[in-house]
């Protein structure tokens, strides 16, 4: 892990200009928050991945995120556990879990994944 014991590490996709994108976004919006968030991209980076216990393929479909602990979250739990640190996008992270929304919002954010990889040629 890294230095700070509240530091969560991303897991991203460095290739994909959306999720630069959505990186730059959150920085701006968690502000001083962001200083706990140590970002890595995942291209070539198999071995450190699966040493972690991360599949690459899944990597590149799902956000994966390392707690301070040493636990890993992807998916939806990845996003509401980065999101709940920021102050603006707690209530979102909350609303992300809840049982109604979670399971269409899952199958939205894969369908949109699984395009954005098709799109440009990468789809494991």
């Amino acid at each position: 892990m890294t230095e700070s014991g509240n530091t969560l590490r991303v897991f991203y996709d460095g290739a994909c200009p959306s999720c630069r994108r959505d990186r730059r976004q959150y920085e701006r919006l968690a502000g001083r928050a962001a200083d706990q968030v140590e970002w890595v991209d995942i291209t070539g980076r198999d071995e450190e991945l699966k040493a972690r216990g991360i599949d690459p393929d899944m990597a590149l479909k799902e956000l994966h995120v390392e707690d301070q602990n040493g636990h890993i979250h992807s998916e939806l739990d990845a996003y509401i556990l980065l999101m709940s640190r920021v102050p603006l996008l707690k209530p979102l992270a909350w609303i992300i879990s809840l049982p109604v929304i979670r399971p269409l919002l899952s199958r939205l954010y894969h369908r949109m994944v699984t395009n954005r990889l098709e799109r440009t040629g990468r789809m494991p």
